[in-house]
């Protein structure tokens, strides 16, 4: 009898030690909270792929965060040898582009306008805020589905977000299409908490001399070649109606008026390589990507952006910012009419 006592107490503890082992969702989001509040910052790489074209897109992704406010993402598509940076420093928030020398000042209070699937916090701050978030856990993964805040929210509405148990640190995190099709998919690699920075790490001009010495993609402002390029995507009762060349000092400028039942003018032309001392083009509009992570800039009724060695601007009083960020993703998939 005093054995089957015994046999039954032990049971009992084991049972109770596997219960406190089995976190809710509640215990989960509390700790990433915590997590995200404690740390000083991180550094992590990551692989990007967009399923957005007709072929996936692979991206390199090195992120730096240090708080409160610096930021440091390095993007590179080590198949086109094509890169684009995104920084934030007491100066602002910067776009870089090596290849062209350029880097944009933005008026915006990125990272904070919208899901950042690539930034920890922002991961966290999705899941916090979405109250009908799903959980599963797994043998060493936590796993959430929650909703998205894009300026595009409808073409990407949905995210599973994928949690190493052992640190917190995020795994894979599938961006998805209303058909729960993943569109942007971001697999980490090992994320380092609370390193250590140099002083000047997060400077715009170190970070776009360092970001040329590695770019092989330079252009050349000899190369007066100019490919057009048009939306594949357009809105029902929207009609091509004039393309127009103009010839301009560096070159040509092509300018395409699109109507019918709304209207907006498309402009492309060659983008050159500008002067080592230029300072930053000072944007108005917010960061938003482009399917790709062509960075555009985006206000109530422009889009301009680069993309393989040429600057774009679309223009509209009519297009909403979604249906803009629609036709200009599209945009970079059809180079022949």
């Amino acid at each position: 009898m005093r054995k089957i006592v015994l046999l039954f107490f032990v049971l009992s503890v084991l049972l109770a030690l596997v219960g406190c082992g089995n976190k809710s969702q509640e215990d989960v989001v509390n700790a990433l909270d915590s997590k995200v509040e404690d740390m000083k910052g991180y550094k992590t790489e990551a692989k990007m792929t967009i399923q957005t074209g007709d072929e996936p897109q692979v991206y390199d992704v090195e992120i730096w965060h240090q708080k409160p406010d610096n930021y440091r993402v390095n993007l590179r598509n080590t198949e086109r040898d094509q890169s684009q940076m995104i920084l934030r420093n007491n100066e602002g928030v910067f776009v870089l582009t090596p290849a062209l020398n350029k880097s944009y000042r933005f008026q915006s209070d990125w990272p904070n306008n919208s899901s950042q699937p690539y930034l920890y916090e922002s991961i966290v701050n999705d899941i916090m805020q979405d109250t009908e978030a799903t959980f599963e856990a797994k043998d060493q993964l936590y796993v959430f589905e929650t909703k998205t805040n894009y300026q595009n929210h409808k073409m990407l509405p949905r995210q599973e977000i994928t949690i190493n148990k052992k640190d917190l640190s995020p795994s894979v995190v599938k961006v998805m299409d209303p058909d729960y099709k993943p569109l942007i998919t971001i697999e980490f690699g090992k994320m380092e908490f609370n390193p250590s920075f140099d002083e000047d790490a997060f400077d715009t001009k170190k970070n776009m001399t360092a970001a040329r010495l590695d770019d092989l993609s330079i252009v050349s402002s000899t190369d007066l070649s100019l490919p057009v390029y048009y939306p594949s995507d357009q809105l029902v009762g929207v009609i091509p109606q004039e393309e127009v060349t103009v010839e301009t000092e560096n070159g040509k400028r092509i300018i395409m008026t699109y109507g019918g039942e709304k209207s907006y003018t498309l402009i492309q032309e060659q983008a050159f390589d500008v002067p080592a001392m230029s300072s930053a083009t000072i944007m108005n509009g917010d960061i938003v990507s482009l399917g790709d992570f062509t960075i555009g800039a985006l206000t109530n009724n422009s889009l301009t952006w680069t993309y393989n060695g040429v600057d774009f601007m679309l223009a509209s009083e009519d297009l909403t910012q979604e249906e803009m960020i629609m036709i200009a993703s599209s945009v970079k998939y059809q180079s022949i009419k």
